[in-house]
């Protein structure tokens, strides 16, 4: 995978951009946010009130209406667990908002009570001591805000209420984004383009974190789309041993994300579940795990809850700063190198090339039976920018495949009639992606030399500016290689 810097890609297509404001260096930030390791998840929304996971979006505004309102009562509640920050649904998956938006989007503003619930829990979490979150869907039922129906005022829309959310309620530490380049929604990165909301938030406040969910398409050990990795727990994503990124990873303390009429005498997850099995093994992984504890319809966190909750406090003390992350790059834009040209050493029955370059990180090429090196070339078909490369092998993705298989590799770019080398090395790093200073040219190589003779072939590699968080990559995936393989004019090696 393959992507162009912010500065260049704006300068490419002539456009002018804010540039955004300098805060605290991203690394500290991270550093902070892990450092927080335990938080609450508050799914409170329309869906609350319809004993439902996604709400109607055709209900009426005023069926949202919480009767006995206490955010006070959720910041004690987290407290009581040595929770250290909170994160609320202000809007999900039907696009109805629990604040007074000026957009023409229905919310709290459109109902009798008028109560704005992103203000009362921002006061309530922040004079409780607890930093605050914000969660918010890019899908939007009520708005038609969906695949192959977005348009630049839709996008213009999303933009409106996120400054409304990042301009009226004060600091906010982390935002997460969800139905966005997910299989559920299929909304992708381009349709609702990552870039330019990316540089949105941060021009609206710098220290912002962004955290996207979707960790169902791209691989563990990398920061795609996302300044935090996020792994929810419930559909199965399991934060690998050893990982060194910064990482959330997300469960529900009920059966389900809301409210349901029959939590107030269900089941909850044990107290030796969140504190044994989820922060301590978490902790060691520099990862954050953020608890859902669903309100109920009058607005307040059932007993039953709150008992839990104080027993995870009591078994459970926060042991201070985890250890020091190291830097990683944020990949922010396009895949440059999807659907471009692409030839290989070789073209195994069924299998082509075009399965190391189709942006689909789950899918694989690989060499023919007994090789062990091979090359990819890709054709990018005119000069673009990049300064760092991301080699993803599928580690993991079989019983078969538990460790890499790559001996050695090395990157090239193709400058006129002759192969620039960027990297060479003798193993893969999990960090995955490897910086350089910028590059201008019209392709990349990659070239392996397994290991083993049965190796599978690294899924991506990228290529982005660490500093404006921009990116380009190649994606590759099972090879066994020594070669050079030129990313641009085709080339034998």
């Amino acid at each position: 995978m393959l992507a162009s810097t912010h500065d260049a890609a704006t300068e490419q297509k002539g456009m002018q951009r804010a540039t955004p404001r300098r805060g605290v260096p991203l690394l500290d930030l991270q550093q902070r946010f892990v450092d927080l390791r335990f938080g609450m998840f508050v799914h409170f929304n329309m869906a609350t009130f319809q004993d439902r996971e996604w709400g109607d979006p055709t209900s009426p505004a005023d069926l949202f209406r919480p009767t006995a309102l206490d955010t006070d009562q959720w910041a004690g509640a987290a407290q009581s667990a040595n929770m250290t920050w909170g994160c609320l649904t202000t809007r999900h998956h039907d696009g109805f908002c629990i604040w007074p938006t000026k957009t023409r989007a229905a919310s709290v503003g459109q109902t009798s009570h008028s109560a704005d619930i992103v203000r009362a829990y921002v006061n309530s979490f922040r004079g409780a001591g607890l930093r605050v979150g914000l969660y918010y869907s890019i899908l939007s039922l009520r708005d038609d805000i969906r695949h192959f129906n977005i348009t630049p005022a839709k996008v213009k829309f999303i933009k409106d209420q996120l400054t409304e959310l990042l301009t009226g309620y004060g600091e906010v530490d982390i935002l997460i984004t969800d139905g966005w380049d997910a299989p559920w929604t299929r909304i992708t990165y381009e349709e609702v383009p990552f870039h330019e909301i990316y540089a949105h938030i941060k021009n609206l406040q710098p220290n912002c974190l962004l955290c996207d969910l979707n960790a169902s398409q791209y691989p563990p050990s990398g920061l795609y789309y996302s300044d935090v990795k996020a792994f929810e727990q419930n559909a199965g994503q399991i934060v690998p041993e050893g990982s060194d990124v910064p990482a959330l990873s997300c469960a529900t303390l009920t059966e389900g994300w809301f409210c349901k009429q029959r939590d107030a005498n269900g089941p909850l997850k044990p107290v030796k579940t969140v504190v044994d099995e989820w922060l301590r093994p978490l902790s060691l992984r520099h990862c954050n795990l953020i608890l859902n504890a669903p309100p109920n319809r009058e607005g307040r966190l059932a007993s039953n809850l709150v008992s839990r909750l104080e027993e995870i406090g009591r078994a459970w003390t926060h042991p201070g700063p985890m250890t020091k992350l190291s830097k990683h790059v944020v990949i922010t834009t396009r895949n440059l190198a999807t659907g471009k040209p692409i030839h290989a050493s070789s073209y195994p029955d069924t299998v082509g090339p075009d399965e190391a370059n189709d942006g689909d990180f789950h899918s694989s090429w690989y060499l023919e039976e007994g090789q062990i090196s091979g090359w990819l070339e890709v054709d990018l078909q005119k000069q673009e920018s990049f300064n760092v490369v991301s080699l993803v092998e599928p580690v993991g993705k079989g019983d078969d495949y538990s460790e890499s298989r790559i001996r050695s590799y090395r990157f090239a770019c193709w400058k006129g009639g002759t192969g620039l080398r960027l990297q060479t090395a003798k193993s893969l790093h999990l960090r995955q992606f490897i910086a350089f200073l910028a590059f201008h040219r019209r392709g990349c190589a990659c070239c392996w030399r397994a290991a083993t003779r049965c190796l599978t072939l690294p899924r991506s590699a990228y290529m982005t500016n660490p500093t404006n968080q921009q990116q380009r990559s190649l994606k590759s995936a099972d090879l066994r290689c020594n070669h050079c393989a030129i990313l641009s004019p085709r080339r034998q090696c």
